[in-house]
């Protein structure tokens, strides 16, 4: 490391569980994040910010204005722009380290293999059933953390699958192609709160530090402000 990235992730180092040991680790991490929205904006920032050195972003989305009520990495001059290419504009701002690399179309079965095996985590930040599935299937097979978020309404959930031979998504959940499309109401703040603790798994998993959401489903209930985790038998 040198001086300028000591300055830069010193509290980090600071700490004992990281250190620069830890640090060099996420420098040289590579995560995938699938979807650059609601959920997706707040991981990359953090995880640019903490300096995993090797960032993908997937998504076939173009900023509208009703991603702005709860999407901050985007601006108002940025609408019907591309979402990958407004968030790489932006976090190349926040941290020169790290290598971004953007895909603007929507993972699925033709392109999911390849890209995923790129990578050594996934961060699932997506609504959608195929893109879902496919990480799901292809982590599974590859043995890669799927660090999956969701939110709708006041409720976020986070859980990692495929990590350390703990269930898949779809061990767990049902999902259907056949679900509603339209959308539904969310709490501006509340993709900041899941995504933020995406990325956090991520970055503990990359240091191999704390306890992993893995084989647990963290459910958060913005109204009350209570957590709870739920065990997988």
């Amino acid at each position: 490391m040198n001086n300028t990235q000591k300055e830069r992730y010193n509290r980090h180092i600071l700490l004992s569980e990281i250190g620069e040991k830890g640090q060099k680790k996420l420098l040289n991490a590579k995560v995938l994040v699938v979807g650059a929205g609601g959920l997706g904006a707040p991981v990359l920032q953090y995880l640019v910010a903490a300096g995993i050195g090797n960032i993908g972003i997937v998504d076939s989305d173009v900023v509208s204005l009703s991603n702005l009520q709860r999407q901050i990495l985007y601006k108002e001059n940025e609408i019907d722009l591309s979402k990958v290419e407004c968030a790489k504009t932006i976090l190349n701002q926040l941290n020169s380290d790290v290598n971004i690399d953007i895909f603007p179309y929507m993972l699925d079965e033709t392109n999911a293999e390849n890209l995923i095996s790129q990578f050594d985590i996934i961060v699932g930040a997506t609504d959608n059933f195929v893109s879902r599935k496919c990480i799901d299937t292809i982590t599974k097979k590859q043995k890669k953390a799927f660090v999956n978020g969701s939110i709708g309404e006041f409720e976020g959930q986070v859980s990692v699958f495929n990590y350390n031979n703990a269930p898949s998504y779809f061990d767990l959940f049902t999902d259907s192609p056949d679900e509603s499309s339209l959308p539904i109401g969310v709490l501006g703040v509340l993709p900041g709160i899941i995504g933020s603790m995406q990325a956090c798994e991520a970055i503990k998993i990359v240091l191999g530090i704390g306890e992993i959401l893995s084989g647990k489903l963290l459910v958060y209930d913005a109204l009350t402000c209570n957590s709870q985790i739920i065990n997988f038998e």
